[in-house]
């Protein structure tokens, strides 16, 4: 079994397209899941929740997944912005480090950043790497257009939508996180839940929807975040297509005990004092006529 978590409805689309044979599946709290098998492997399960934008439900719904469904790998799919030239619409960032920018120190006349990174698991590295050889992940492309470059590079994550290159925000991650080469909302509540999940694998993939440059309400309409939400869609579905499926072990229902009858071990002076050493079973006290 695999977890894969989006924050947004057209990312959540985009893996459904990969599914077949799917379920709905509730959490007691309430928390829905579609879950299903990847078309043509069907020993590969995957379980797709939405978590809203932001870090915090990000970490809850994560902790929730891994909970419920006790998988052998999360993952996180979605858009983001870039923030390098090189990087176009439609690209797609595996993300090796997992920055949250948004940690640290306010004096008068500085803010003095605290980092705190997550890393991609050596095993997940390896295996996404290999998806590039001769573009094996291009199989699971819906459209036949062209292969997008796939990048392994860090990223920055906050609960800011950042749509400048010139803000205070975006000058200091800059600063401080300059190897950071794509933005998002959720990914550092996600490897956060992981990484206390017991270092359960997790890896952030996301495609490039826009620049973080003031355009991209722009890049939106022009339908930045379908291309985007598709091609880490079918990179994701293709490192969980080279994984092992494991077993599958999503709960069943509990079934609730079956009460033991307690024996009944007593004395009873049968007729005519005729001594009955033990009684088995139920007994029955009927009135005298």
């Amino acid at each position: 079994m695999f977890v894969i978590l989006t924050a947004l409805g057209v990312e959540q689309d985009a893996v459904l397209e990969h599914l077949v044979d799917i379920r709905l599946h509730e959490h007691d709290k309430g928390t829905l899941f579609d879950v299903g098998t990847i078309a043509g492997h069907p020993g590969h399960r995957v379980a797709v929740g939405v978590t809203g934008a932001g870090t915090t439900t990000a970490a809850t719904l994560t902790e929730r997944a891994r909970a419920e469904f006790s998988p052998e790998v999360m993952m996180f799919v979605g858009v983001a912005g870039g923030r390098r030239d090189s990087l176009a619409i439609g690209d797609v960032v595996v993300a090796t480090k997992i920055h949250s920018y948004q940690g640290g120190r306010s004096e008068d006349e500085e803010f003095l950043v605290r980092p705190r990174s997550w890393e991609i698991s050596h095993r997940l590295d390896q295996l996404a790497r290999r998806q590039c050889r001769e573009n094996r992940w291009a199989r699971f492309l819906t459209d036949g257009t062209s292969v997008p470059a796939v990048h392994f590079d860090p990223i920055a994550v906050g609960d800011v939508v950042l749509n400048s290159t010139r803000s205070e925000l975006a000058r200091r991650i800059h600063t401080s996180y300059n190897d950071a080469v794509a933005v998002e909302m959720e990914g550092s509540g996600f490897a956060h839940a992981a990484a206390l999940g017991d270092q359960m694998p997790a890896v952030v993939i996301r495609g490039i929807s826009d620049h973080a440059d003031g355009m991209k309400a722009r890049a939106d309409r022009a339908g930045g975040q379908a291309i985007a939400a598709r091609n880490a869609a079918a990179f994701a579905i293709a490192l969980a297509v080279s994984l092992e499926p494991g077993s599958d072990r999503s709960p069943a229902k509990p079934v609730p005990p079956t009460p033991a009858l307690p024996p009944i071990n007593n004395k009873v002076v049968a007729r005519d004092h005729a001594k009955v050493d033990r009684q088995i079973g139920m007994q029955f006290n009927w009135g005298q006529a």
